[in-house]
C-alpha cells in the first residue's frame, strides 16, 4: 500500500514560493492500477515522484507497505528504490546500448549477479514482447518498441510498485493501446501495484481501477475510476468528464424550445439495452437521435445519448418519466 499523508511539496526562488502539492491524502491499495489526472501545474509529477523520493515532501509523510519513505536517506532509502520500478516519457534509454543492456544495466546497477542477470533478461524481452530484438540498439526501435524496453527495465528488479510518468504521451492511438494492453497484461501477472500520472483521460478510463483528480497542487477527488467518471462529486472533476465523453449540440439547436432536447445518461447493464426503441413503441412519439456514444471505462458500459422528442404533448411527459425510470439520469438540455 502506498498512503500519502497530508502531503504538501513547496519550491522556493528567489522571486515566489510555489506550492506544488498542498495537503494530499488519499491511499493505493496493493495491486491497483491508480491514475492522478489533473491540468499541467498540478502537481501531479511532482507527487509521483515523493512515492521514490526523487522529491522529498516539504511536509507530510509517504508511507509505502507501512514504511515512512519519507524519513529515509542513504543506504536504507537505496533499498527501498530498489521495490519502485519507474518508466518515462521520453524511455530514457542508453543509445550505445543494445536492448538487452539496457534491461542488464538496471539489474547491475541493483547489484544482482551476472547469473541472475543472464536468467532474468530473456524473461523480460519475452514478457514484453520484444525477444526478436534483444541485439538491437535504441535508434533501431520505434516508439512503442522503446516503451516496452522502459517497461521491462522498470520491472526488472522485481518492484512492488511501478510508477509511471506520462508513460504513452509521446506514442500515437494505437502503440498507446498496445502499451496500456501490455501494462494491464503485467499487474495481472504479477501483482504489480501501477500509478499511472497522465493528462490523457482515454488512458485512465482504459486501465485504472482508481483515480486521483488534482487541481492546483491539491486533491479534488479521489475513488473507483468509474464512479468518479460517472458520479463525479466536485465541479471541477464534472469538467472533466465531460470533456471525456465530449457531447456538444451547437449552440443553435440547444436554443430550440419547441421539442424537448435530453442528454441521457446510461450506467452499466441500462447502457446495453433498447431503452429508446421501447419508448418509441409504447407511445408512438418519433426520437430524434443527435449525438451519442457509449464507453467502457475498466469495461463498465457507460453511455450518453442526446435525443430530440416530437409528438403530443401527453405523450411526451410519458416518455420522459419512462427514461426516468429506466436510464440512469436524464438532463433538459433546452
Amino acid at each position: 500500500m502506498i498512503q500519502f499523508e497530508d502531503v504538501s511539496v513547496t519550491f522556493q526562488s528567489k522571486e515566489k514560493k510555489i506550492d506544488a502539492v498542498k495537503n494530499v491524502s488519499f491511499s493505493i491499495n496493493d495491486g491497483d492500477i491508480c491514475g492522478i489526472v489533473g491540468t499541467s501545474g498540478a502537481g501531479k509529477s511532482t507527487l509521483l515522484r515523493t512515492i521514490n523520493q526523487l522529491q522529498k515532501p516539504t511536509e507530510g509523510n509517504v508511507l509505502v507497505d507501512g514504511e515512512d519513505i519519507s524519513k529515509l536517506d542513504g543506504k536504507e532509502l537505496r533499498k527501498a528504490r530498489l521495490g519502485i520500478g519507474m518508466i518515462f516519457q521520453q524511455f530514457n534509454l542508453i543509445g550505445s546500448k543494445t536492448i538487452s543492456e539496457n534491461i542488464a544495466f538496471a539489474m547491475e546497477v541493483a547489484g544482482k549477479s551476472e547469473k541472475e542477470i543472464k536468467k532474468r533478461v530473456p524473461e523480460l524481452l519475452k514478457l514484453v514482447g520484444l525477444t526478436d530484438r534483444a541485439n538491437s540498439y535504441p535508434s533501431q526501435l520505434s516508439g512503442g518498441q522503446k516503451q516496452r524496453v522502459g517497461i521491462a527495465r522498470g520491472v526488472a528488479n522485481n518492484p512492488r510498485i511501478l510508477l509511471c510518468d506520462e508513460p504513452t504521451s509521446a506514442l500515437d492511438p494505437e502503440t498507446t493501446n498496445a502499451i496500456l494492453v501490455l501494462l494491464k497484461e503485467i499487474n495481472q501477472k504479477i501483482g504489480i501495484t501501477i500509478v499511472i500520472i497522465t493528462h490523457e483521460l482515454d488512458v485512465v478510463k482504459k486501465i485504472c481501477n482508481k483515480v486521483a483528480v488534482m487541481s492546483k497542487g491539491k486533491l479534488v477527488e479521489y475513488g473507483e475510476t468509474f464512479r468518479v467518471f460517472t458520479s463525479p462529486r466536485e465541479d471541477f472533476t464534472k469538467k472533466l468528464a465531460d470533456q471525456a465523453f465530449n457531447l456538444e449540440l451547437p449552440d443553435h439547436m440547444q436554443q430550440k424550445k419547441d421539442e424537448p432536447l435530453l442528454k441521457i445518461i446510461y450506467n452499466g447493464s441500462n447502457a446495453e439495452s433498447a431503452v429508446i426503441s421501447s419508448a418509441i413503441k409504447r407511445f408512438g412519439i418519433t426520437i430524434n437521435i443527435l449525438h451519442g456514444k457509449i464507453e467502457y471505462i475498466t469495461n463498465h458500459p457507460f453511455g450518453m445519448l442526446i435525443i430530440q422528442l416530437i409528438g403530443k404533448e401527453e405523450d411526451i411527459e410519458k416518455t420522459i418519466e419512462y427514461l426516468k425510470e429506466n436510464t440512469y439520469k436524464i438532463e433538459l438540455l433546452n
